[in-house]
């Protein structure tokens, strides 16, 4: 059983964090750090966590803690990840996992020196829903992908995480929030990288100095073309879909853990065949297989390098936003060669 410490206890932790360990097989949560202290009180007393601790130097030092899941702004997690991985402690860092790709390469070549695991908590990639679609499209099922379109927006006013609203603290909007959800879903189910990518934005009054709504457009090395649509704006929705030469995979809604997802295959313009399924395990099956990579040797199917990747893409989306132009997106394999 792998006792973990989660740092910076807040919303995530209440309403998707907690749900999952309570779910979860081999795993479980013995402490905590949240900086204000009534409120580390509140949530330890609340879930029946043994150990409050007021930062994460605290609770990487207590000894009943053998991994920890950093929670925190993601301004912090560079710290906080750095100061996990010194105390040789094992490490699974929330999404995305820096502010920039240096903090991302900082963090994996600490926990290469340091011989512990790092990896990104890219809950997705434990997903019924996005295992269904990566199995089929390797199987064939829609021949060679052309296109693909994922999307991710949610009503984000009034969003109790202000620091969303914030870039130095936040690194972006919805690209950086939930962008990256869907760039490593696509990565993860195409089993390829995108080597091109090009990006629009749009702003408010409401959205501080970060975006509102995005469109990411994404070339991989196999030729598949790919869109990404994000915003803080419109309704809540996560549909995905990969049109292949031979056939079109699809699902409404193919992203969320809380309703079921019915998954079609269309060939010629007909349904032919489908598959609900529940994504409903999915925080325990991450916490579950980190457990497991620290326990018996198992691959974490999120490394810190794929968080890296995923960092480099955000940046180049950025930078595209910035300059109007296209960006190739280097590889983690070439940076660390």
């Amino acid at each position: 059983m792998i006792r973990f410490g989660i740092a910076g206890f807040g919303l995530h932790a209440v309403r998707r964090l907690m749900p999952g360990f309570a779910l979860a097989r081999n795993c479980t949560v013995v402490a905590l750090s949240r900086r204000d202290a009534d409120k580390a009180r509140e949530a330890a007393a609340r879930f029946a966590i043994p150990h409050v601790f007021a930062s994460t130097e605290e609770l990487c030092r207590c000894p009943e803690v053998d991994a920890v899941l950093v929670t925190t702004p993601n301004a912090c997690h560079l710290r906080d990840v750095l100061t996990t991985v010194a105390a040789g402690k094992p490490v699974l860092c929330e999404k995305p996992m820096g502010m920039n790709a240096d903090e991302c390469r900082q963090m994996v070549e600490a926990a290469r020196h340091a011989g512990v695991l790092l990896g990104v908590a890219q809950v997705f990639r434990f997903e019924e829903s996005t295992a269904r679609f990566r199995a089929r499209v390797a199987a064939g099922d829609i021949g060679r992908p052309i296109f693909a379109r994922a999307e991710f927006s949610y009503p984000g006013s009034g969003h109790p995480r202000t620091w969303l609203y914030n870039r130095a603290i936040a690194g972006g909007g919805p690209v950086a929030d939930v962008g990256v959800h869907c760039i490593d879903a696509l990565r993860y189910i195409l089993q390829d990288e995108p080597r091109v990518v090009s990006a629009l934005a749009r702003s408010d009054e409401r959205s501080g100095d970060v975006e509102a709504a995005a469109s990411v457009s994404l070339e991989f090395e196999r030729g598949t073309l790919a869109t990404v649509l994000v915003s803080t704006r419109a309704q809540y929705r996560t549909p995905l879909e990969i049109v292949g030469d031979a056939g079109v995979l699809r699902a409404d809604d193919a992203l969320n853990v809380e309703q079921p997802v019915t998954l079609e295959l269309w060939r010629d313009g007909k349904r032919v065949a489908e598959e609900t399924v529940s994504n409903q395990i999915a925080y325990a099956r991450q916490v579950d297989s980190f457990a497991g990579a620290l326990e018996s040797g198992e691959t974490f199917p999120a490394s810190g390098e794929d968080g890296w990747q995923n960092q480099i893409i955000l940046d180049a989306a950025y930078r595209s936003m910035t300059s109007g132009n296209s960006q190739k997106v280097s590889s983690v394999r070439d940076a660390r060669q």
